[in-house]
Parts: C-alpha cells; structure tokens; sequence
C-alpha cells in the first residue's frame, strides 16, 4: 500500500475520531475541522517522503493541533485575543501516545438537550459520520440550506452555552439517552439504506452505528441501548442477501436466507430476549422482537405474520408514526391480503402524511398490482420513481414498471 492510498484509508477509517478529539483538545467546531483537513494535507505532502508514521492516528492529532495553534497566531494579528488562545491551547497538556476515542463525548455533546432535536441529529450525522448536508437533507426530507443552518446554529449553541465535553454523570445519563439512541438509529438507517448514490448500502455507516450501540451498551445497559443494539444487529446480518451478485434489491421473501449471519442474529435474538425480560422495554426493544420474528423464520412462507401484526399494534400505541403504521400495513397485507394493506395506505395518504416518501408508493403500487389494478399499480410505482435517487432502488421500480 502506497503512502498516499495510506492517507485516503485512514481519512475513511479515522478521521472522524481524530476530530472527535480534536474538537476535545481545541475546544471549538470549527476550528478542530479546520486543523483535521490541515493535518490530512501535510500528510499527503510528507507521508510519500518519510513514510506513513507508527502511530498514524496520534501524528494527525498533534499535525492538526499544532496547525490550529499556528492558524490562531496568524489571525492574531487582527483579533489579539486570539493570541491568547493560541498559548493557552499550546501549554495545555499533550502527548502523543494520549489518544483517546473521544466518539462517545462527542454524540453526547451533539445530542445535548439544550440542542433542538432536528439540530443533534444533523450535527451528529455531520460530525460523527462526516454524511454532507445533501445527504442529511435526504435522511430528514429538508433541504440542503436548511440542514447546514441548523448545524450552523447547533455550533454556535455550543459555543456560546458552553456545552461541556464529556459523557453525562450517570445520573444525568437516561434522561440524555433517547436523543442518542435515535441519532444512532438514524446513522443506521443512513447505512443500511442509502438514501442517495450507487448502492444501497453504506457499510462504514451501519458498522459505525453498531460500534456506538456497542459501546452504549457498555456505559449503560438499559433495556432501551439492548433493544436498538438488537435491532441492528438483526437487520445487519440479512445484508449478504439484501442484493443480488449485480447489485440489484433483493426483496425480504425473496431472499436467500441461508446467506443471513447466523451469529448475528443470535446475538440480536439473546438480546432481545434479555431486554423483554426486564419489563421495561420501549420502542426500539419492540422493532427488535418484529426483527427477530422475521430472523426465526427459516423460510418467509414460515414468518408468524399475525404476531407481527400485533407486535406493531403495541408499537404504534407506544409511538404513533405513520412510518410504523405504513410498516404494519405490509405486515397486515400478508396476514390478510393486500386489500387489507391497500386500505391502510390509503387511509394514510388521505391523511397528507408520508406524500414525499417513496415506500409508501411503492406499497400500494405493490398491493394494485396484486389486486389487478394495473393502471393504478403504474401510476403508484412512477410516483415512488420520481422521489428515490437511489440507484438499485430506482432499477428496482423500474423493473416493476417494466413487468407492468
């Protein structure tokens, strides 16, 4: 491997937990992203001559830091305060071998509650994940000016309020806990479905969404962290067969399921099991039971569709949505045919809700076509067509269209 090809595997694979703890060291935002994009640039230039270093985490920190420092001091001249600044952060404490993970601090400082709850999770998804406000826009349906306005504002928040650092007390943990867990899930979801781009999935993603429930389970083992963990966990172990060898959408019931993790979803099922156990599940522990129905299935003619149904029942009154309620009408669709699932969709477009979501669509173009309604089928899947940018789920509808 080649110095430079050095640099861009490690600009995938550690920058964001350089700028965690450049943002720890710094003290501010923007200036840690200024010093992670300076340290990457020297690096280019002087790691092809000397080498990539022993310790190629810890070199970009102290690049990076030692280029804010110099970066404060030229500024200095027109803002002296500055300057000061500059020799605080220089006398403070460093070593080279001091690297910490800093990821962690860094979620709970972007998912603080003195944040708005659409500002954590854009800043979150920025900073931890390194997704563009384009991206973003996709996963929240908002545009791109209006996510980097609230990511903007989020960082002045900070700044001015003088948001601590570091992970909560334990005490001040759970009332911190649902935002995280939904900024997580959210960088899940960002994975294992793309919303924009050549393929469907974005493995850095959904195994960095992994990695941070894994290590929320460790700091606090709630039934809530077990449930989201799970969650993943299972939906994680069908992606070997969620495409075909070309790239191409694979469907659930069509999947091969002897290509599912076995290990995976043993650890997902175990977890389950140990979060139902405690009585105190919520939400995500009740997507996780649905995940596991589906993995003990060996076969999808096998899937207990009537306890899915009423295990979204018992969501939906936990968490009105009508994401769920769209989710429970497929699942309604295979207990009871695709008339029952159509009259679900329609009732919720009737209401104005998800009228900018493609699966919802393509759901009732899906429920048309198999109740004959060919012309309404075609017209449903266009729709779902026209609001995807994702390119096996764009080949997927239009091969729908297709078989039309």
């Amino acid at each position: 491997m080649t110095a430079t090809t050095s640099v861009d595997a490690l600009y995938r694979s550690e920058s964001r937990r350089v700028l965690a703890t450049l943002i720890r060291l710094l003290g501010d935002f923007d200036l840690a992203e200024e010093a992670l994009h300076d340290a990457f640039f020297v690096a280019v230039q002087r790691w092809p001559l000397d080498g990539v270093p022993a310790n190629p985490r810890a070199w970009l920190v102290s690049t990076g830091r030692f280029k804010a420092i110099d970066r404060l001091r030229r500024q200095a001249r027109f803002t002296p305060l500055l300057q000061e600044q500059a020799d605080t952060l220089e006398a403070a404490d460093w070593s080279d071998q001091d690297v910490e993970d800093d990821r962690l601090r860094l979620i709970f400082t972007c998912c603080h509650p003195a944040l708005a709850a659409d500002a954590q999770a854009a800043l979150t998804l920025r900073e931890i994940c390194d997704l563009t406000t384009e991206e973003i826009a996709r996963a929240f349906l908002a545009t791109p000016a209006t996510i980097a306005q609230r990511i903007v504002r989020a960082k002045g928040k900070i700044r001015e309020a003088k948001i601590p650092y570091q992970v909560p007390s334990r005490e001040a943990l759970p009332e911190r806990l649902d935002a995280v867990l939904r900024v997580i899930y959210l960088v899940f979801n960002e994975g294992y479905s793309a919303s924009i781009g050549a393929d469907l999935t974005r493995e850095e993603l959904t195994r960095e969404a992994i990695r941070l429930g894994r290590l929320l389970m460790e700091l606090l083992p709630e039934p809530e962290v077990m449930g989201l963990l799970a969650l993943m966990l299972l939906h994680e172990s069908r992606c070997p067969a969620r495409t075909s060898a070309e790239g191409e959408l694979v469907l659930l019931a069509e999947q091969d399921r002897s290509l599912w993790d076995a290990s995976l979803i043993a650890e997902g099922c175990a977890l389950v099991e140990r979060a139902l156990g405690t009585r105190r599940f919520g939400p995500y522990c009740l997507q996780a039971a649905i995940a596991a129905v589906h993995a003990e299935a060996a076969r999808a003619d096998e899937t207990d569709w009537p306890q899915i149904v009423g295990l979204y029942d018992v969501l939906l009154r936990a968490v009105p949505s009508p994401v769920i309620e769209l989710n429970r009408a497929v699942a309604l669709a295979m207990r009871d045919g695709p008339l029952a699932g159509l009259q679900q969709v329609e009732g919720i477009l009737a209401r104005g809700e998800l009228l900018d979501y493609h699966w919802v669509h393509s759901a009732r173009g899906e429920f048309c076509r198999q109740l004959g309604r060919v012309e309404e089928a075609r017209a449903a899947y266009a729709k779902a067509l026209s609001l995807t940018q994702q390119g096996p789920e764009r080949r997927f509808l239009e091969q729908r269209l297709q078989n039309l």
